[in-house]
């Protein structure tokens, strides 16, 4: 960290060396949350792969150990161990394992600190520092690049993938493009590996994807449901788009509830599971007239059919997933505050009935009834 001396600093060079350091410390502190998780889980992967060659007791459980752990495991709540989460773990563990011999020292680091004292906080921030720092020297390719410059949601789409050399392509062209995890999922499912292998010029076309690639910032981090869930944090506590948004959805709640239509209140961000991806709905009512689920998303933007579309996934897993007997299919409420104007869209998935989509709209709020409140309440928090 380059800090100028305070006796050559003007205002604005004071400003900018705390601003500097605040975002130093915080990329830091992201970078080695997420070092610590991947650690955790590739000794996971080791235990489980130890414990089925080597065990006391393994002829006891079989081939049904991991499911009888991951049982065990729920009860202490420890993060993301469910059967499918360990079986990944066991994975990550056989296709990387190299990385043995960077894993001792460094979690050697991290006991020998923990017994110095851990009461004193000056031994905390070395060891936040020794974790980032030492990782560097003591990873050699590829576990190196993967522990320091990825997180472990990359790390998952990459074990998905059984061929090496195309593992080790993706691996490569995502550290050196500095990908999101977006946009190694967009470019795996784009087939690049394949377009790279037909293509002439590889380097070309390497440099047209990355210069309009989505990158990888470690802050984002914290957003990641595998790093707040590690670190045993709530989706309301970080998932929130922002304090605006928070507080729409307060009103909007309320004022739900109080239109006296039958709404039921459920769940405020409620976490549903798509595959091997996380989405986060953030109203969910059930109508006791419609008896029905409604699923309500807000953005604080102009809307696209991304949004609706997204909406429309929400009603149909819904639907195949949550609907009881005796329910009605569940619909959904787009909310999008523009500069503007407010939009209301209804999503109706898979509802093909007429009549019933005219009763659903019948019971439900109008547009009109959701813009006028919406308007009032971005007002009223804009005051």
């Amino acid at each position: 960290m380059n800090a100028e001396s305070p006796a050559n600093m003007d205002f604005s060079s004071l400003v900018n060396q705390i601003r500097e350091l605040n975002l130093q410390s915080q990329t830091a502190a992201a970078k080695s949350v997420n070092l610590m998780l991947t650690l955790r889980n590739w000794q996971i992967g080791s235990y489980i792969s130890e414990y089925e060659l080597h065990g006391s007791d393994r002829a006891e459980y079989g081939d049904g150990i991991i499911i009888s752990l991951a049982k065990e495991l729920q009860k202490f709540k420890i993060s993301r161990t469910d059967k499918r989460e360990l079986y990944r773990y066991l994975k990550f563990y056989r296709i990387y394992p190299e990385i043995v011999e960077s894993v001792s020292p460094l979690l050697q680091n991290v006991d020998n600190e923990s017994d110095r004292d851990d009461k004193c906080p000056n031994n905390t921030k070395l060891l936040a520092a020794k974790i980032v720092d030492s990782a560097s020297p003591l990873l050699y390719l590829p576990a190196g690049h993967i522990f320091t410059l990825l997180s472990f949601t990359h790390l998952k789409l990459l074990i998905e993938i059984e061929n090496n050399d195309k593992r080790d392509f993706y691996q490569s062209q995502c550290v050196q493009g500095n990908w999101s995890v977006r946009e190694l999922s967009r470019q795996i499912h784009a087939l690049l590996y394949e377009r790279s292998l037909l293509s002439t010029n590889k380097q070309k076309l390497s440099d047209i994807i990355n210069s309009n690639c989505d990158t990888y910032n470690p802050l984002q981090a914290v957003r990641d449901p595998y790093i707040f869930e590690f670190l045993g944090l709530k989706a309301k506590e970080v998932l929130s788009e922002s304090d605006l948004e928070d507080r729409l959805l307060d009103h909007l709640q309320d004022f739900l509830l109080e239109l006296g239509h039958g709404f039921c209140f459920e769940a405020r961000q409620k976490r549903i599971l798509i595959g091997d991806t996380q989405f986060y709905v953030d109203l969910v009512f059930y109508h006791r007239v419609l008896k029905c689920n409604i699923l309500i998303e807000l953005k604080l933007a102009e809307f696209n059919h991304e949004n609706i579309g997204q909406l429309n996934t929400y009603v149909s897993w819904y639907r195949v997933n949550e609907m009881r007997k005796g329910d009605n299919p569940p619909i959904g409420i787009l909310l999008c505050t523009g500069k503007d104007s407010t939009l209301v869209k209804y999503a109706l998935a898979g509802i093909d009935n007429a009549l019933f989509v005219s009763k659903y709209l019948l019971e439900l709020p109008s547009k009109e009834e959701i813009q006028t409140f919406l308007a009032s309440a971005l007002k009223q928090e804009l005051l």
